[in-house]
């Protein structure tokens, strides 16, 4: 009993030898939820007027409190900037919106978008972490953009800049580093990596991930690294290349491989392996 004693004090110690945060995660995301429910009424009780306003103001109260649990001033008047601030929020998601509808023919009306694609789902979360990080809240938009990573497989950092009109097709596999630069009009598909050349503490405050410059469509599993890797105005990147300098504007870049295709017939080995 006394070991047992002595273990859970050093562990209590421990905890409380560095500031704590007591952020709620699960309110945190239950919020966000709400918010995407809200914006873009997916629930029928924000069709009436009155309802919309009230849960408007039940969200509010909501991230003052998340807001408390992250040690941020003034949470009323931060929540209640934040809340102006969802009106430039929902045009640019507008503009994310018909991107997707404009460019994908798999894409049927504004109402599957916005219920069923992950990719979507991601920029909202990505535009709402961003405006926290500008604004300087630590660690709720890093629980927000880990949140849509979880339920989507889209990695993207809060603190990336994006244009307008950015899309993300599949998503699953996405990743987008902390300093990277998207432009507008931007499209990239699954497994894109924007990442840095290398990983050391000491680059934190440098810029180590790429800038994709308007109107680029970035295929499947490329990988463009490094802070001074520029993709120029126009260009398309192929599947599967892996970029570590700057590509000039309407560049086409693509991977070459070769396949080769035999009959059976002239293909006398025996195909024998087991996985």
């Amino acid at each position: 009993m006394e070991l047992s004693n002595s273990y859970s004090k050093e562990l209590f110690q421990r905890n409380l030898s560095e500031k704590r945060n007591f952020l709620n995660k699960a309110n945190a995301q239950n919020w966000l939820e709400n918010v995407f429910a809200w914006l873009f009424c997916t629930q029928e009780e924000c069709l009436d007027f009155k309802l919309f306003q009230e849960k408007e103001s039940v969200l509010k109260k909501e991230l003052q409190i998340i807001l408390k649990q992250v040690d941020v001033d003034s949470s009323t008047e931060f929540s209640n900037r934040f809340f102006e601030s969802l009106v430039d929020i929902h045009s640019d998601l507008l503009h994310d919106l018909k991107a997707i509808l404009d460019f994908d023919p798999a894409a049927k009306s504004r109402a599957e978008v916005l219920l069923s694609y992950p990719g979507f789902y991601c920029i909202f979360v990505y535009r709402i972490a961003n405006f926290l990080w500008k604004n300087q809240v630590q660690i709720l938009p890093r629980v927000l953009s880990e949140y849509a990573h979880s339920k989507t497989g889209i990695d993207i950092h809060p603190g990336a800049e994006i244009g307008k009109s950015f899309f993300i097709d599949h998503g699953t596999g996405v990743v987008i580093g902390e300093t990277a630069k998207i432009g507008n009009n931007v499209k990239i598909y699954q497994g894109v990596t924007l990442g840095a050349l290398s990983v050391s503490k000491d680059k934190a405050e440098q810029k180590r991930h790429p800038t994709i410059e308007d109107d680029v469509i970035i295929y499947a599993n490329a990988t463009i690294l490094g802070g001074n890797t520029t993709i120029g105005k126009g260009a398309v990147i192929g599947g599967n290349v892996w970029i570590t300098e700057s590509i000039p504007a309407q560049s086409l870049v693509y991977h070459k491989s070769e396949i080769i295709v035999k009959t059976k017939i002239e293909y006398n080995k025996i195909i024998d392996f087991s996985i």
